[in-house]
Formats: structure tokens, C-alpha cells, sequence
């Protein structure tokens, strides 16, 4: 009876290693596979980190555009602020040049300082081409 137990045992191990012949053992809690298998694997991981690294890298470069996008956001809120304050002022200065020209006097001494600034500048003009023609 031993001898037949023996000899089944040795049939049932001689199965076993048949049926994980493929296999090398065990690394690290699965198992490692053939050197056909593992160099497919290699691939994979080399190919999933150059994944990873395109992944955190358009990561970073999103980042950069929310925070150049955010910058550029802020710069505009501040021209418009700007803006808006200009057009307040315009609206203000154009509403009291309506006022001066709807009264006939104002209007004469509108045209009477309209001609000295004229004349002002044609002066400062003919003065300058002067210095430049004897300098």
C-alpha cells in the first residue's frame, strides 16, 4: 500500500509541475510568468510610465493655462474697471461742453479760446521748424 502512495504522489507531483511548467514562481504575492511573458509585461510598464509621465506632464501644463487664464481674467476685470471709470469721466466733460455751447455767449467764447489754442500751436510749430532749419 505504501509503495502504491508513493507512487501516486509522485504521479500527482510530476502533473503539477506539467501543469505550471510556463510558470518560474512566485515575486512578490503573483505569479512571474515565462521570459516571453515578462518581456510583455516589461513593455507595459514602460509603456504605462511613459503614459504616466504624458499625463502629469499635460497635468502641469493645464495647470499653467487655469493659472495664465486666471492672470489674464484679473488683468481684464481691471481694464474694464479702468474703462468704465474713463467713460464716467468722457460722459461728464462732453455733458458740460453741452452746457457751454447751449448758450450763445458761451458758445462765442468757446470759438474766441478754440482760436487762440489755434493760433498757439501754429506758432509753437512755426517756431520749432525755425530752430530745426538754423540747427
Amino acid at each position: 500500500m505504501m509503495a502504491r502512495d508513493m507512487n501516486y504522489r509522485r504521479e500527482n507531483r510530476a502533473s503539477r509541475s506539467s501543469l505550471f511548467d510556463g510558470l518560474d514562481g512566485l515575486e512578490e504575492g503573483r505569479l512571474r510568468a515565462s521570459s516571453s511573458y515578462s518581456h510583455d509585461e516589461r513593455d507595459n510598464d514602460e509603456a504605462l510610465e511613459s503614459l504616466q509621465d504624458r499625463v502629469s506632464f499635460l497635468k502641469r501644463v493645464t495647470g499653467d493655462i487655469h493659472e495664465e487664464v486666471e492672470n489674464h481674467n484679473r488683468l481684464l476685470d481691471k481694464v474694464g474697471n479702468k474703462m468704465d471709470s474713463a467713460r464716467g469721466i468722457m460722459s461728464g466733460t462732453i455733458n458740460r461742453f453741452k452746457l457751454v455751447f447751449e448758450k450763445k455767449s458761451n458758445r462765442k467764447s468757446c470759438k474766441l479760446i478754440a482760436y487762440f489754442v489755434v493760433l498757439f500751436l501754429v506758432m509753437y510749430y512755426l517756431i520749432r521748424l525755425l530752430n530745426y532749419i538754423r540747427g
